[in-house]
């Protein structure tokens, strides 16, 4: 009986003791008044910042790697009003903040971005070296983590708020990069000139839409004798280079879809693209004359690269929208380049690594492809379900003929290689086949691989092309994504073959001499051991 009365009296005395006796803390929630703190990074660095442009986002954890709660009094940038760094510490931006409190052996997150000012200066990349102190107070103690941007003065073409039209006769040149945001114009009947060695960087979906003439390295550019003398890389000086404006950066430099590409429109003609790369983009380039107007389009590429160009399954960073006024939308197909009735000459030109197309032509159009390497092995290689040179006489629009002035495609002296078995598709071959020669071609292909010509079905494989059918050409290096070497390696079967298709071209692209009686097929002279 006294034990029953008794339990009442203990949980009461135990409520009321629990009431007035002070609280207990978790260990990791109680302050110390010592000790400092840890950092992911002693720098936060970013490369090739390019100015008055607002880089990307970084990341600073700061650990509190004691058992028990830290206040840090303050943090702080040297210059927190005239910084050219922005930060959001918790979630908030500012540039400074008092009493931050964190628990034991718990962190604390804060973003850091960066915009330089324009020093006003040219010269080489990495010219501004901007830097500045993140300090912090903890207990007393001091300590700092450095913020350093390597900075280049760039020309900002920016289209964004709405297309922006170049004057005519606009020339860029290598002094500093060209930054392309959102649409940029060289207007009907206006030329622009890219002299060598410039670098053209482009944000997420610019595009660069050619409605009179773009003329890169043409050779009037150079003194007579004298032009480019090396292969299309960044050792040499006189490459122009079109990529992505985050393609500095490791993990985005055969990134595809970061930008929208270059588009022909049916009024420009004259086009000249020679020792050149473009990279990173959606398509290397468009020629968009969906009605075959005469005279079309036309685009003459030489001794350049097109590679990491994105694919239907890719990112096309915006391009849709860029593409509206041109009734694009219905087509989300990917390519180095995309031809919708228009002439395209390539001459000792590269394609790789294309997630989707290296060539496609719709409609009636004009292809001719002499010494020419095509090597399709993207990164992704499951996205990749079509050839690499795609042809036909349809619109890409309607889907019906456009086929007033023909479809001719002319491919010789090359190599057509990659991961799909057929790396040529001829749709509607029969209405064009006239306008079609394939010859002295190492080529992959089950489709057309036969000696005879059958319905709708060429057979390439015929004695008098001097065709090679899927045999491997022995690539140096086919790495889809990673920087392939696509030069054929000794004992490639595309080895000094006899019969050769005019017109010859004397150099390759790595300006080595051809042998004129037997040359090597592609973009490249065989690597000798």
């Amino acid at each position: 009986m006294i034990k029953k009365l008794l339990f009442p009296v203990l949980l009461l005395l135990s409520a009321v003791l629990s009431l007035t006796m002070p609280g207990c803390k978790p260990r990791e929630e109680e302050l110390q008044t010592s000790g400092g703190l840890a950092f992911s990074a002693d720098t936060v660095k970013f490369d090739t910042v390019f100015t008055t442009i607002r880089t990307v986002t970084k990341r600073l954890w700061v650990y509190n790697r004691n058992p028990r709660a830290v206040n840090v009094d303050l943090i702080s940038l040297d210059n927190p009003a005239a910084s050219p760094y922005t930060l959001i510490i918790n979630g908030d931006m500012k540039q400074t903040a008092n009493g931050i409190y964190i628990r034991g052996n718990d962190s604390l997150l804060i973003l850091v971005r960066a915009q330089l000012k324009d020093g006003g200066q040219s010269g080489p990349a990495k010219n501004l070296v901007v830097q500045e102190n993140l300090n912090f107070r903890t207990n007393g103690q001091d300590q700092r983590v450095l913020l350093r941007s390597f900075g280049q003065n760039i020309y900002l073409h920016d289209g964004t708020s709405q297309p922006l039209a170049l004057p005519c006769g606009t020339v860029w040149t290598k002094d500093r990069p060209h930054v392309l945001y959102g649409t940029v114009v060289v207007p009907q009947g206006c030329t622009l000139r890219i002299k060598p060695g410039t670098r053209i960087y482009a944000h997420a979906g610019a595009m660069l839409i050619v409605q009179g003439t773009l003329l890169v390295n043409d050779p009037s550019d150079y003194q007579p004798g004298t032009g480019p003398t090396d292969t299309v890389k960044a050792t040499n000086a006189n490459i122009v280079r079109f990529a992505g404006d985050r393609s500095g950066e490791a993990q985005y430099a055969t990134a595809p879809g970061q930008w929208t590409g270059i588009l022909f429109d049916a009024t420009s003609h004259g086009n000249v693209i020679r020792y050149a790369q473009i990279q990173n983009a959606a398509y290397g380039a468009l020629l968009f004359n969906p009605g075959n107007a005469a005279p079309q389009p036309d685009l003459l590429l030489q001794n350049s690269v097109i590679c990491y160009i994105s694919g239907a399954s890719a990112n096309f960073a915006g391009a849709a929208t860029q593409l509206a006024s041109y009734n694009l939308l219905g087509i989300t197909e990917g390519a180095g380049i995309l031809s919708l009735s228009g002439k395209v000459t390539a001459e000792n030109t590269l394609f790789s690594d294309c997630y989707e197309y290296a060539l496609r032509g719709y409609g009636g159009g004009s292809y001719s492809l002499n010494y020419c390497t095509i090597a399709n092995y993207p990164a992704a290689s499951a996205v990749r379900k079509t050839a690499s040179l795609t042809f036909t006489d349809l619109s890409a629009l309607d889907g019906k003929p456009r086929n007033p002035s023909g479809l001719t495609v002319s491919l010789q002296n090359s190599i057509v290689w990659g991961s799909s078995d057929d790396e040529l598709y001829l749709e509607n071959y029969e209405e064009y086949k006239a306008g079609v020669s394939v010859q002295n071609t190492l080529l992959k292909s089950q489709l057309y691989a036969a000696t005879t010509d059958a319905s709708g079905v060429p057979g390439l494989g015929k004695a008098g092309l001097n065709n090679l059918l899927n045999q491997d050409p022995k690539f140096v290096r086919s790495l889809g994504g990673s920087f392939g070497d696509y030069r054929a390696s000794a004992g490639s079967p595309a080895l000094a073959r006899k019969t050769a298709v005019p017109p010859f071209v004397p150099r390759d692209l790595l300006n080595l001499p051809r042998n004129t009686s037997t040359p090597d097929l592609g973009a490249y002279r065989v690597t000798k051991p």
